[in-house]
C-alpha cells in the first residue's frame, strides 16, 4: 500500500512541477480563495510535500508522520477545493472529494499497520 499511494503522490505531484500547473493552481486558484500573496509558494509546498513524503513512503522511513502530513493536505483540499464540488471526481461531477476519501483512509490504514514506531527511524 505504501508503494501504491507513493506511487500516486509522486505521479500527481511531478507533472505540475514540470509543466506549470503548480503555478497556475497557486495564482488561479489559491490566491482567489484568500491565499494571496502566498497562493504559489503555498502550491509549491504541497507539491514538494507530496513527494518528499512519497520518497519517505518508499524508503519506509517516517512513515507515520509523511502518511499524517499528506492525511492533514488531503483533508485541507477537501474544505477548500473539493466539498464544495460534492462527491464524484467523474461521472456523477467533477473534482470532488471521493479520490482524496480514498486516499486517507488507505493511508489511516499504513499508520495502523506501520510495525516500526511512530518515527520509523530503523531498517
Amino acid at each position: 500500500m505504501r508503494i501504491v499511494i507513493a506511487i500516486i503522490l509522486l505521479s500527481h505531484g511531478i507533472p505540475g512541477m514540470l509543466d506549470g500547473g503548480i503555478n497556475d493552481f497557486g495564482n488561479l486558484f489559491l490566491n482567489k480563495i484568500g491565499f494571496s500573496p502566498i497562493g504559489v509558494p503555498l502550491a509549491w509546498l504541497i507539491k514538494i510535500s507530496h513527494v518528499v513524503c512519497a520518497g519517505l513512503l518508499l524508503a519506509n522511513k517516517f512513515v507515520k508522520p509523511a502518511a499524517g502530513l499528506t492525511i492533514i493536505i488531503l483533508i485541507m483540499g477537501i474544505v477548500t477545493v473539493h466539498f464544495k464540488e460534492g462527491w464524484f471526481v467523474v461521472g456523477g461531477g467533477r473534482n470532488g472529494m471521493e479520490y482524496n476519501f480514498v486516499l486517507i483512509w488507505i493511508l489511516i490504514y499504513i499508520i495502523i499497520r506501520d510495525k516500526n514506531g511512530s518515527l520509523n527511524m530503523t531498517r
